[in-house]
């Protein structure tokens, strides 16, 4: 059978162009090559699983606060966030899919034949074009040793019957540190080596120490600058040998967990035969209609970073739209915004004050810790700041990130003022509830305009 549109990946981006070529009419097949089943790796064994564990970390974290003695079994815990995902994995993807009456579905291994073809477990079908949407997979490191140990991923991390004694983490990013709060709060003595100078290099340096010393302050152990030299077995532990500032230092554990990143799932595929270019880890190079090829386009982890859920949907729309329409749409990554969702949360849109400069944007960035918020101090918790970027020349506003509770839905408002190209003075003349967290958006802008410090509650 022959198809307007064939889609790869039953993820977040291939369900998503999957819906679009349905709202366009067209003849769609759609083919869920994931290990972990449809609807990839966010519903099954990324974002909702891990938020669905945080979320019940605090509030054991809590309640061992205010009760010691409070007790838990790991197993039912796990025996409920699979009882959810299952839930929301059938809610979200399989009944939306019935109701795709353009849209085949089958599952299998694809692989591109050339000349419009692509094998299914033995299987030909044709199709006058393509997306890819394959996803990604944890990226496990070259390191001595490595591969005669057994390590877990975020996929097997999630799995564990019995909660480990302690654990070894590799990697101070999002995942790295989302699992380090879970496992922690849960009882797991909790170790965590990163090879930067800090953990999430990629946001900006205050917030990112502060998190980390809130990290500490938990009983986390993280360490920085680790250079880890092999990974062995003694007994049933796992020992990890790294150098930290010049020393050499050993960490053993129960458990190991790998968080270093994820690669583009690009790798027996064919896509030789469709003339598609892979960047240097592995990518699909696009352009910015999601274009790949003549006949292929892509979307989602296989295009590379950003590797966020949201990102994927809108790309994997973007893709099937261009490849069945006449009027093409073009992706637009100025307005991303991303969370992590530790306790607190951190979250960002637009520039940070580093890439501002790197742009060769004359800024000014103000710093307003959280204790600064009203709110903040009525329910208790004023850890954390928020960071505004300003454009010096326009007064726009072009980048905003956040530590604090709740974050992950404080970026929303930050998102709008930045899509609306809002100024400084515009964020000021903004009415905003009293009292709340999202204030401290309000209150960044006027740390621009006055001393915040010597301030009462609502001033304009």
């Amino acid at each position: 059978m022959k198809y307007d549109l064939v889609i790869l990946g039953g993820g977040a981006a291939g369900f998503s162009a999957a819906i679009r070529a349905n709202e366009l009419e067209a003849e769609a097949l759609l083919v869920n090559n994931s290990a972990v089943g449809i609807g990839g790796t966010c519903v099954n064994v990324g974002c909702l699983p891990t938020k669905h564990l945080l979320h019940v970390a605090e509030v054991i974290h809590r309640a061992k606060k205010l009760c010691p003695s409070f007790s838990f079994s790991f197993r039912e815990i796990i025996e409920e966030k699979d009882r959810v995902i299952e839930k929301l994995r059938e809610e979200k993807y399989g009944r939306v899919l019935k109701e795709l009456s353009h849209v085949d579905f089958i599952e299998g291994n694809a692989r591109f034949l050339g000349n419009g073809e692509v094998e299914v477990e033995g299987e030909v079908f044709k199709g006058k074009s393509f997306v890819v949407a394959t996803g990604s997979s944890p990226s496990v490191p070259s390191i001595k040793g490595i591969g005669e140990v057994d390590f877990l991923t975020n996929t097997e991390a999630l799995s564990l019957k019995e909660l480990p004694e302690s654990m070894i983490i590799m990697g101070g990013g999002a995942l790295g540190i989302e699992f380090a709060q879970i496992f922690s709060r849960l009882g797991t003595e909790v170790t965590l080596l990163q090879r930067g100078e800090r953990i999430l290099k990629r946001e900006e340096p205050e917030l990112a120490e502060l998190l980390q010393g809130y990290l500490k302050e938990e009983g986390i152990q993280v360490f920085t600058g680790a250079q880890v030299r092999d990974v062995s077995r003694m007994g049933k532990s796992k020992v990890v040998r790294a150098s930290i500032g010049g020393k050499e230092r050993s960490f053993e554990a129960e458990q190991l967990l790998l968080a270093t990143g994820r690669k583009p799932n690009t790798q027996n595929l064919g896509l030789e035969k469709l003339g598609v270019r892979l960047g240097k880890r592995g990518e699909v190079i696009v352009d910015e209609h999601m274009r790949a090829g003549e006949l292929t386009f892509a979307a989602g982890d296989v295009t590379g970073e950003p590797m966020l859920e949201t990102v994927a949907a809108r790309e994997g729309m973007v893709a099937a739209h261009n490849a069945l329409a006449e009027e093409k749409i073009k992706m637009d990554y100025r307005i991303t915004p991303h969370a992590v969702f530790t306790s607190p949360a951190l979250a960002g849109v637009g520039l940070t004050d580093e890439q501002a400069v790197k742009m060769g944007i004359k800024c000014r960035c103000n710093l307003v810790p959280m204790k600064l918020v009203p709110k903040a101090q009525a329910i208790g918790d004023t850890r954390g700041a928020i960071k505004m970027v300003v454009d010096t020349a326009t007064q726009e506003v072009i980048g905003v990130h956040i530590l604090s509770a709740n974050a992950a839905d404080l970026i929303h408002e930050a998102v709008m003022i930045l899509k609306g190209r809002m100024s400084v003075d515009d964020v000021i003349n903004t009415l905003h509830v009293f009292p709340t967290l999202s204030e401290g958006i309000k209150l960044a802008a006027q740390s621009f305009r006055r001393d915040i410090t010597r301030m009462s509650c609502c001033v304009e």
